[in-house]
């Protein structure tokens, strides 16, 4: 592999490493209001963004992007969807359900494959087929062993699907998308911070009461979040994308390692049948995406 290749492997392992152990970070910050938590997030990484912008000079991607009405109606829909996303991630976090989330990932990518087909007329080939429909038989079956949907998992599944596909109609660099969905909520998030602040309950104050470790994480929010976005930007523009496609179940399984092994939550024989069904369909889908690109 050439220096190219090897950096990519780099950024990519760098990316899915930190977003798979991002639930630990948000863990530390579970007793503070998962809507408060997003508001800061999502202001920390606007400004982040922001300064990134400024030290590489990429500013003028921003106004060629916000040129168009299309595109700032297009990022405006793919804010909401992150943050509905980030939401519901933070907040299941907190309420250990990381397992939940782990699989909501795993099957993100055969969503894309589901809504492909609704929105985009394509055509399943055969193992796709196989494999979209082995993880449904295994997402009816979790579903009937708890008596309810997995909602949390196919909410996190849904959303950033819907996230990916509206990304990828815009013609937007990473870094630059990612400023303006952020920059286009950070508004509000600052104004309701600075309400919640003046009245003396808003997260800031609430990190303080906790302590400077609580207080330096809450701040670091921002941070974290556009890391791993930017290290997957690189990776995605040194390698192919099938290659960057396989790296992403890293995430979601040192998520469920974390999940299980390190803070208890139970991992039963329905949660089993479930991951192994979806288990089986990714490979599946792993072998056709890797075929397709030969």
């Amino acid at each position: 592999m050439d220096t190219r290749g090897s950096a990519g492997v780099a950024y990519a392992l760098a990316a899915y490493t930190s977003w798979g152990l991002l639930p630990a970070y948000w863990k530390e910050l579970r007793d503070l209001p998962a809507l408060e938590v997003l508001l800061v997030r999502v202001l920390g990484t606007a400004v982040f963004a922001a300064l990134l912008l400024t030290f590489s000079r990429r500013w003028p991607e921003v106004r060629t992007a916000i040129a168009s009405r299309h595109n700032i109606a297009a990022l405006a829909a793919s804010a909401l969807l992150i943050s509905v996303n980030w939401l519901i991630f933070i907040w299941a976090v907190a309420q250990d359900q990381i397992v939940a989330t782990s699989l909501g990932y795993y099957l993100n990518p055969l969503m894309n494959v589901v809504l492909g087909i609704a929105l985009l007329g394509e055509r399943l080939r055969p193992l796709q087929f196989v494999a979209v429909a082995i993880a449904s038989a295994g997402v009816a079956s979790f579903a009937w062993s708890i008596g309810e949907l997995p909602w949390i998992s196919l909410a996190l599944a849904v959303s950033f699907a819907l996230y990916g596909l509206i990304r990828k109609t815009v013609p937007v660099a990473s870094l630059a998308g990612l400023a303006i969905e952020t920059g286009l909520l950070a508004p509000i998030a600052a104004l309701a911070i600075a309400q919640q602040e003046h009245a003396g309950v808003g997260p800031f104050a609430q990190a303080a009461a906790q302590g400077p470790w609580v207080a330096t994480l809450l701040v670091g929010a921002g941070v974290v979040t556009a890391l791993p976005l930017i290290w997957f930007a690189s990776a995605a523009r040194r390698l192919r994308l099938a290659t960057v496609g396989l790296f992403q179940y890293i995430a979601p399984s040192l998520a469920l390692a974390l999940a299980v092994l390190v803070y208890g939550e139970p991992f039963t024989s329905a949660h089993a049948v479930a991951f192994g069904c979806i288990w089986t369909a990714l490979v599946l889908y792993s072998v056709e995406l890797v075929r397709s690109r030969v």
